[in-house]
Parts: C-alpha cells; sequence; structure tokens
C-alpha cells in the first residue's frame, strides 16, 4: 500500500489552479475523504526575495515539509498541491513529504489564450495585466513542453469549476 499520495495541480496563471483545488478539497470533503490543500504560491512569498532559483526552491522545500509534517502528524496521507510549475517539482515536494513510498499524480490545466486574457482582466485590476498576462503565456508554453511523461493535461475552457475538479480527481483515482 502507497503511503502517501500527491496531486500535482499545475498550469499558468488564469487556468484555476487554485479555484479547482479548493473545489476538489470540497468535493473530498463531501465524500469524507481524508486530504489536506496546500497553495504553493504562498510557500516562498518572503521579501526580500533569494535571487537564484535555488534559494527560492529551498526555502519552498522547508516550507512545504513543514506544513506537511504537521498534516501528516495528524494522520494526512493525502496532498493536493497547487502551483504554476508544481509538475515541474515533483521531486521537491516528495521529499518534502518525506520521499518515500508516495504516488504522484501530475496534472496541467490549460486554457486558451483568450480564455486566460479574460480570466486575468477579471482579477488583475492594476497596472500589470499586461505583464502578467505574457508571463502565464510564457509558462504555458514551457510547462506543455516540459510536462513529465505521464502528465494528464486537462483544458478549461468552456466547463465549470466542479466540472474541471471532477475531472482532476478521475485523473488522480481518489
Amino acid at each position: 500500500m502507497t503511503a502517501y499520495e500527491l496531486l500535482l495541480i499545475g498550469g499558468g496563471a488564469g487556468v484555476g489552479k487554485t479555484t479547482v483545488g479548493w473545489e476538489i478539497s470540497a468535493v473530498l470533503q463531501g465524500r469524507g475523504t481524508a486530504h489536506c490543500l496546500i497553495e504553493g504560491d504562498y510557500m516562498d512569498q518572503i521579501h526580500p526575495a533569494p535571487h537564484d532559483d535555488p534559494h527560492r526552491a529551498a526555502i519552498t522545500e522547508r516550507n512545504t515539509a513543514a506544513v506537511w509534517s504537521n498534516y501528516a502528524a495528524l494522520g494526512q496521507r493525502r496532498l493536493i498541491y497547487t502551483n504554476t510549475v508544481s509538475i515541474l517539482e515533483e521531486p521537491m515536494i516528495c521529499r518534502a513529504m518525506g520521499g518515500d513510498e508516495i504516488r504522484s499524480t501530475c496534472v496541467l490545466l490549460t486554457a486558451e489564450e483568450a480564455t486566460v486574457r479574460e480570466r486575468l482582466a477579471r482579477r488583475e485590476i492594476g497596472s500589470q495585466l499586461n505583464p502578467h498576462i505574457e508571463r502565464s503565456l510564457r509558462a504555458a508554453r514551457a510547462l506543455d513542453e516540459k510536462a513529465p511523461a505521464g502528465t494528464v493535461r486537462i483544458p478549461t475552457d468552456g466547463l465549470s469549476v466542479q466540472d474541471i475538479a471532477v475531472r482532476v480527481i478521475k485523473a488522480a483515482a481518489w
């Protein structure tokens, strides 16, 4: 039996990672399925930020390990982890979880450019809308190219959050 199960949800900004993560949590709660959720964007929010990626990844790993250890101490076996690049950070997140006997599922949420632009325009009201859109589109292309083998791609265009969550849960076999 697998000791732990990890669901990594990645994708560019505006594809619905955080919203879908919360909806998956709600569905699992309704089913009585034990789990926990970490929004990975909060694991490296520090100022001044480390200037090179190894240090930023190190603080992410340390913070994730600390939070996970608290969840695991309460008997949790399933972790939902959302972050733009989470599917590329599977080894690091597994290390943070203890590294042994972890069954991982990588899900890449996708959306067409028009959908991303429309979603981000609803939430970004400051001066950084256009740069945010461009970063999101670049990230989506890079994630598509670098996604590990076995990554499940789920388009979010025209689907309800509930429908996307059900598809992700099915992909994870939860």
